[in-house]
């Protein structure tokens, strides 16, 4: 890793050690004049990526919206963001590690993060399997309440936005059940008002950013601007192994064979876990295309597993 001036810092670099990976906090970076997060850039991004890597809808939908309820727009990927500013739109640009530059951009920032903690290389420090999520949204656009499967540096590129994360241990918020990945099911969960006295909201102008854990319920908005967001992403071998046990007890519900919550079964865990590993290892070989991903995710998890794919004609 180069010793360069870190990209991203923590407000209180006390939080790499007090808060991190457990709890979220606030960050500081230097990456909103970075040219490959520029609208121009993002164009030629959103036009090479393949139509599993690119969701998108209107910015109308509310924070608790069902599903099937998430309003549509017609326009192409690369127009959204041409006309980011009037197309009432919200989308994220998934995996653009698989674009060169961006692989190295996110490799640049995490290996600064990485000497703040005291390591000296990306897989000594815990980031494995990176990768980079790019948010481009229209002014007042909402993203609806979920969780992500993954560690998560959020950055603010340009714009305002409203980040409400809400304490992952409160069951009263989501449950076990919701908790399990399950491609068969939109990542959109249940939302009452009522929740909101719980949340904990970072208010984010260009330059703010956090710190999010793994699985930690949250919904975003932007302000009165359209707005560029990235989450930069990364699994430790903890959350890997966690995520493999959330992923076996998510399909095996859709068999009708719901499970116990994790830690309740530990040597069932741990066989659950090893028997997903090794049907992956089989399977990933396949998921190179992005007609054989798409096929793979219907005959597993049903057509609904595709549901990015419902505002185009493909």
């Amino acid at each position: 890793m180069s010793r360069k001036t870190p990209l991203l810092v923590a407000r209180d670099p006390a939080d790499w050690t007090n808060a991190f990976p457990q709890r979220h906090f606030a960050t500081r970076h230097a990456l909103s004049e970075h040219r490959l997060l520029q609208l121009d850039r993002l164009i030629e991004l959103a036009r090479s990526m393949p139509g599993d890597r690119i969701e998108y809808n209107g910015n109308q939908a509310q924070h608790g919206v069902a599903p099937e309820k998430q309003p549509v727009v017609d326009l192409a990927p690369a127009e959204i963001v041409e006309r980011i500013e009037t197309a009432g739109a919200w989308m994220v640009l998934k995996r653009v590690e698989s674009d060169p530059a961006y692989k190295a951009l996110l490799d640049e920032v995490l290996g600064g993060v990485a000497r703040q903690r005291g390591y000296q290389s990306l897989h000594e420090a815990g980031f494995d399997d990176i990768e980079g999520y790019i948010f481009i949204s229209s002014a007042r656009s909402t993203t609806p309440f979920h969780f992500d499967a993954e560690e998560n540096l959020f950055v603010q590129i340009k714009g305002h936005k409203f980040f409400h994360i809400f304490d992952n241990d409160d069951r009263a918020l989501v449950s076990d059940e919701d908790l399990e990945i399950n491609p068969a099911r939109h990542r959109n969960i249940a939302y009452k008002e009522e929740f909101e006295e719980r949340a904990v909201v970072y208010e984010m102008d260009a330059g703010d950013g956090m710190f999010t854990p793994h699985l930690w319920p949250h919904w975003v908005r932007t302000g009165d601007s359209y707005s560029i967001s990235m989450a930069i992403t990364w699994k430790s071998a903890p959350v890997i192994r966690m995520n493999k046990l959330l992923a076996a007890n998510g399909l095996m519900r859709n068999l009708g064979l719901p499970q116990a919550a994790p830690g309740r079964r530990p040597a069932w865990d741990a066989a659950k876990v090893a028997l997903y590993s090794a049907s992956r290892a089989v399977i990933e070989p396949l998921r190179r295309s992005e007609g054989m991903r798409r096929m793979l995710r219907g005959l597993v998890f049903g057509q609904k597993a595709n549901y990015f794919y419902k505002t185009r004609q493909t």
